[in-house]
């Protein structure tokens, strides 16, 4: 892989790449949208009251669930990244397609399972393993393998997915839960990575592209030969200073957007804005998220990457600067739009930097292991929010928290250096 900066710069998208990969582009988005980590985050909300009605549960403790998929999510995506070195990220994908739904149709049967919410808690745990050829993983990596002038940009519209769950499954299961019960809408999350996904991947999953393949010398789509594909070996990867000060900085800056995320409507109403207005204006968050992320993406192919990674998570910052002062709504909404900006760039630039500065070598152990320490890093984060909130009686010093770790995980980007030189031999 020849140094990005000295590839000439061009405004223009080089549309070759996607005339030869626009079916890995539409796989891995819908590969993201109805993986373990994203379907059950967006499609179980609106079944927390039907079960709190049926089963007697309490709300806070259906809520809960959360938190085991994101405990989970820990440990599978780093076993994801060494299951798709072994086996093959084809094979492991495909296993994990058919493993997935009866998952979800388990949680159908929860209450046969016991009269304790710990069973649903255990079973969210044990989704993302069910699952763990489809986290984010395995697609960002394959599109990694597709895509290298355009890399940037095919991240950032995978990784859409999750967006697209957000906007589709409240409603669809909704309609199915209103019509049949509870049971028919985890039925239906089931369904579609069966009737959907799964076809999907037997006809479109290539491991490798054929520039790849004519590299290796195979003709096989499947090969792995990720001995001979340039980049860098695990062991080697994680003790490089620059894999921790990427590791690092994605904590700082997601810690403080799932901060922004959980308490940026609460902190409108405490403005005196009403629950109406503050829905409204939190809306602009998952616009400039989608507008941030498409934008960065395209940014980083063209520029170096974290100098672009530098600013867009520094603009969440001054986002929260001006939620801090007395503004009227047109900048509290300014505010909201720049911290989104942040939220958006943040995996897409995380999956990036690793790609460039490590190569595709041991891709899927190093990103997994990253999506480990940052879900691990992330966990206490809403809690501290919460306690500085409580003791404070002021969102104040929770802005002023989030400012700081926006500031000093942005300028970490800044010591990365130059794109190194990979080979086949690391």
């Amino acid at each position: 892989m020849s140094d990005h900066s000295e590839k000439t710069v061009s405004a223009a998208i080089d549309l070759k790449e996607f005339k030869r990969g626009w079916r890995i582009i539409v796989l891995a988005l819908i590969g993201v949208a109805t993986s373990a980590a994203v379907m059950p985050l967006y499609g179980f909300g609106v079944m927390v009251v039907p079960l709190q009605d049926a089963l007697g549960w309490a709300r806070g403790d259906l809520l809960a669930t959360a938190t085991f998929l994101s405990f989970g999510a820990v440990f599978s995506s780093q076993l994801a990244g060494w299951m798709n070195k072994k086996y093959g990220m084809r094979p492991v994908a495909i296993v994990s397609l058919l493993l997935l739904p009866l998952a979800f149709l388990a949680m159908s049967q929860v209450d046969k399972l016991g009269d304790s919410v710990w069973i649903l808690y255990l079973l969210f745990f044990l989704t993302t393993f069910a699952g763990i050829g489809t986290l984010q993983v395995t697609w960002t990596q394959l599109v990694n393998l597709w895509f290298d002038e355009n890399r940037g940009l095919a991240l950032a519209m995978i990784l859409s997915g999750s967006g697209i769950a957000g906007l589709i499954l409240p409603p669809a299961i909704t309609a199915v839960v209103d019509y049949w019960n509870w049971r028919a809408g985890f039925v239906f999350l089931a369904l579609i990575p069966l009737v959907i996904t799964l076809p999907l991947t037997l006809r479109w999953f290539a491991a490798v592209p054929e520039r790849v393949r004519v590299a290796l010398g195979t003709d096989d789509p499947a090969a792995g030969g990720e001995a001979l594909i340039p980049g860098i070996p695990f062991a080697e990867g994680i003790r490089s200073r620059r894999y921790w000060t990427i590791n690092i900085s994605m904590v700082l800056v997601a810690s403080a957007i799932i901060i922004m995320v959980i308490n940026t409507v609460p902190l409108l109403r405490d403005k005196g804005y009403s629950a109406v207005e503050a829905g409204r204006m939190f809306s602009a968050f998952g616009i400039s998220l989608v507008m941030g992320r498409v934008f960065v993406g395209y940014l980083v192919d063209r520029l170096w990457a974290p100098g672009v990674a530098f600013v867009a998570l520094f603009l969440p910052a001054v986002g929260c600067f001006i939620l801090l002062l007395d503004v009227n709504i047109y900048l509290v909404i300014v505010g909201i739009m720049l911290v989104g900006i942040g939220a958006g760039a943040e995996f897409d630039i995380a999956a990036f930097l690793v790609a460039r500065y490590f190569g595709m070598r041991d891709y899927s152990r190093l990103f997994g292991l990253q999506m480990g320490v940052i879900s691990g890093g992330i966990c206490l984060a809403p809690t501290l929010a919460a306690y500085l909130y409580e003791t404070s009686t002021s969102y104040d010093i929770v802005l002023n928290v989030n400012m700081t770790l926006f500031v000093v995980g942005s300028l970490m980007l800044l010591t990365l250096g130059r794109y190194p030189r990979l080979s086949a031999s690391g």
